[in-house]
């Protein structure tokens, strides 16, 4: 329990965005170590804190971490079910909700995890280990082109193509059911140059498994539908994005509910309904300083965007 550590990001440009009321209702949709909720459970004064997360290890842990709270309510579930999540506990809106997209630091350490393309173990990528397909079956099942189209899309590796056809060429031998085999596979398509580039080989191929196994773009883009409405006047939304896909989502979704109706200009009124539900909280995002860079270089690619209901 003690292991599953994790060092949160942005953290206190986190809380300061978050604008705290002590009797307030807040979310914590990616709970992880805790260490977020934490944070806010300690400016609370008879509000609540809701924490979900889908890995029974890392809610137990924060459970345990967070058990002399009594604000803190811990939900094992996916955050794009917000709101059914809050609707089962009686809450209609929040006054903050809280989105740290990246993959914690024990998932991505803990090797039998088979997040991590430096340690040899089962190719898993789960979040959720007790439910979905593996990274191990989604390459076994999928053809060539959309094995090529997951790399391309989800981890911009150019040579996505010379991968897939590697991987389907093994595949035709025997099942590839480790991160060593894949990363083995990985170094063998690429040309000698791009091993020699600074980011390991496998990192993009790695991301795009991880984003498909656990289908992060669809939750991202359901809880971006869902979660500003679920939002009292005046509370935040605060997500931090780790790669350029979920921040253009992030970005594109705030911008869509600044910008209000979206009828062509010429109309004389407004015929699709569509009203100003957010307001950005500064208009470029936030990024970890070189203090945090020093003690956590993972928080490098780290973006927080802000808005507020209106």
């Amino acid at each position: 329990m003690a292991a599953f550590s994790h060092r949160p990001v942005l953290l206190d440009e986190c809380v300061e965005a978050l604008n705290i009321k002590p009797g307030g209702v807040y979310v914590d949709g990616t709970l992880g170590g805790g260490g977020h909720s934490e944070a806010i459970c300690e400016k609370l004064r008879g509000g609540r804190l809701i924490g979900i997360d889908r890995d029974a290890s890392a809610l137990s842990a924060a459970s345990e971490r967070l058990a002399r709270f009594e604000c803190f309510t811990p939900v094992r579930g996916n955050f794009r079910d917000v709101a059914s999540i809050l609707s089962g506990l009686g809450v209609e809106k929040a006054d903050g909700m809280l989105f740290d997209l990246g993959v914690s630091s024990p998932q991505l350490d803990e090797a039998s995890r088979g997040f991590s393309y430096m340690a040899d173990a089962p190719l898993d990528m789960r979040m959720d280990p007790s439910s979905g397909r593996t990274a191990a079956e989604l390459i076994a099942g999928e053809t060539e082109d959309e094995l090529a189209r997951i790399f391309f899309t989800y981890g911009e590796e150019r040579y996505s193509r010379r991968i897939a056809a590697a991987i389907v060429r093994r595949r035709a031998e025997a099942p590839i059911e480790t991160t060593g085999e894949l990363v083995e596979i990985i170094k063998g398509a690429m040309p000698a140059a791009a091993l020699r580039e600074k980011q390991h080989p496998a990192k993009r191929v790695f991301q795009a498994l991880r984003i498909a196994v656990n289908d992060e773009l669809g939750a991202l883009e359901e809880m971006l539908d869902t979660a500003p409405d679920l939002l009292a006047p005046g509370g935040r939304l605060a997500i931090i994005s780790f790669h350029s896909l979920e921040d253009r989502l992030v970005k594109n979704a705030i911008r869509k509910r600044e910008r209000g109706c979206t009828c062509p200009p010429d109309l004389p009124i407004c015929v699709c309904g569509f009203v100003q539900t957010l307001r950005s909280v500064g208009r470029q995002p936030i990024t970890a300083g070189e203090a945090e860079l020093k003690i956590n270089p993972r928080a490098r690619s780290a973006k927080l965007r802000v808005a507020e209901r209106i």
